[in-house]
């Protein structure tokens, strides 16, 4: 019998690297101007360490495949489970089709070939297929591309900070930074790319939904996060750097602005270097997508099983148990999002990228947001339960762990989604958002109803305790 290949630790940090840090994302932070290093820290600080302890003691409390569904099962019953999964799931082909309209774009910027229409739709959907295929394979048996991945990420951004800080004491900088521009400001549109920060933070509970392929999940999952964790930092807080000694901020664009970074900082003499830069960050974001697929797919087939998503998401391959339906949901629905890039063309929706993107980001941020509460209820409903990992914290201390990264969360959203003036820029950009993100509650709330719904006729009964 042939032995089940395992994550070790260093593979596990790795992991954790290669989940949690998103190079494409680090160009829509720094959109916000120098006071993205006041944001950075306090959200480190507020939200990141808190929800890296709460997700190590729920992942190593209740590991089974389940993750964010079945921790918020437990605390608050199906129905509440249900919309957890569905923004949990929901946000990733959004996700994906927006890493893969990002594709060409990138391949123009490092090559200078500028592809048409129909090139323009078939480069994606072939990004969308390969990574989908891979997908439906054991994550142990791809880990060498999420190593890979987590290196070249790690090479991408501390480059990018490294060549930002030589170019900042020899040429000066593109923007100027002090104490005064550094401190947050009420700058409407800059506040609306806070939630990119705390994106760039989200997935560890991904890598504690691995728990089953590790060597010795109860140790090595608290110290991956850990370890993994200050390294995201340090490299955030690094290419953050970098972009900001390159471009204006009121320049730069969300899309390419960190292959544009490199460019600029190197100038004619780099045109090799920005190459191999722009193919790395290629190979990453098809790993991101990789990477994350487990941990979705895995909590979409859960909640499946547990009836609260339909029958198609528990769809498996029987002989490597891993999710069939979900996956090929993913990539549908990711396909038509890039099918549709032409017709927002057309009504001058330029930045696609953060089109997807954002409506990604609210889905994702949305099914958070019963996390935090669902871990300070089980502490109290199922306390006696062994917790390999337990954060030692009780009373006020514990309540502050639980709501100041909720309320981060929820803030974030508010400003991502809802116009807050009647300016004809923000209504622009917002409504959009604002009527996908409405829409994609309301279809959550009838799937996850006639889920329940088809399980009560089942069972023959007519209402469940568990299901409110």
């Amino acid at each position: 019998m042939e032995k089940k290949k395992k994550l070790r630790l260093f593979d596990s940090v790795l992991l954790s690297v290669t989940v949690v840090l998103v190079a494409e994302s680090v160009a829509p932070a720094a959109a916000i101007g120098p006071s993205q290093f006041f944001w950075w820290t306090l959200l480190l600080i507020g939200f990141f360490l808190p929800y890296g302890l709460v997700s190590a003691e729920l992942g190593t409390t209740y590991n089974d495949e389940g993750g964010i569904y079945d921790w918020v099962k437990r605390a608050y019953g199906l129905r509440n489970g249900g919309r957890v999964t569905w923004y949990y799931w929901i946000n990733y082909p959004l996700w994906m089709g927006s890493l893969a309209v990002l594709v060409p774009t990138t391949l123009t910027q490092i090559s200078g070939y500028k592809f048409g229409t129909v090139s323009s739709i078939m480069i994606p959907l072939i990004f969308i297929w390969i990574v989908t295929v891979i997908s439906l394979f054991r994550i142990s048996d791809s880990k060498w591309i999420l190593n890979l991945a987590a290196i070249f990420k790690v090479f991408i951004m501390v480059s990018l900070g490294g060549i930002g800080i030589y170019i900042a004491t020899t040429r000066g900088v593109a923007n100027t930074f002090n104490m005064h521009n550094m401190m947050p400001s009420l700058d409407i549109n800059s506040l609306a790319f806070i939630s990119v920060i705390i994106f760039n933070f989200l997935g560890f509970e991904v890598v504690a939904s691995m728990s089953g392929e590790m060597d010795n999940p109860q140790r090595d999952i608290p110290k991956a996060l850990i370890m993994g964790g200050l390294l995201i930092a340090i490299f955030y807080l690094l290419a953050a750097f970098g972009i900001g000694v390159a471009i204006p901020f009121n320049k730069l664009t969300t899309d390419s602005g960190l292959i544009d970074s490199f460019s600029i900082l190197l100038g004619a003499h780099g045109g090799w270097f920005v190459t191999i830069i722009g193919l790395m960050f290629l190979f990453t974001l098809g790993a991101n997508l990789i990477s994350w697929a487990y941990g979705v797919n895995y909590v979409a087939s859960y909640a499946s099983e547990n009836n609260s998503l339909p029958k198609i998401f528990k769809w498996k391959n029987e002989k490597t148990d891993m999710p069939i339906g979900a996956p090929l949901l993913n990539a549908i629905i990711a396909s038509v999002l890039v099918l549709v890039v032409p017709v927002m063309n057309h009504f001058g929706l330029e930045d696609i990228f953060w089109s997807f993107f954002a409506l990604n980001l609210v889905t994702l941020l949305a099914s958070y947001i019963f996390m935090f509460p669902s871990f300070l209820k089980l502490r109290k409903i199922d306390g006696d339960r062994e917790r390999p990992f337990k954060v030692k914290a009780n009373g006020i201390q514990l309540k502050i762990i639980t709501y100041l990264p909720l309320v981060l969360l929820i803030v974030s959203v508010i400003f991502t989604v809802v116009p807050l003036n009647f300016s004809k820029e923000e209504l622009m950009s917002k409504l959009p958002l604002l009527i996908g993100t409405i829409i994609s509650v309301i279809v959550g709330e009838v799937i996850i109803h006639h889920s329940l719904k088809q399980n009560e006729m089942k069972k023959g009964v007519g209402n469940d305790e568990n299901i409110a």
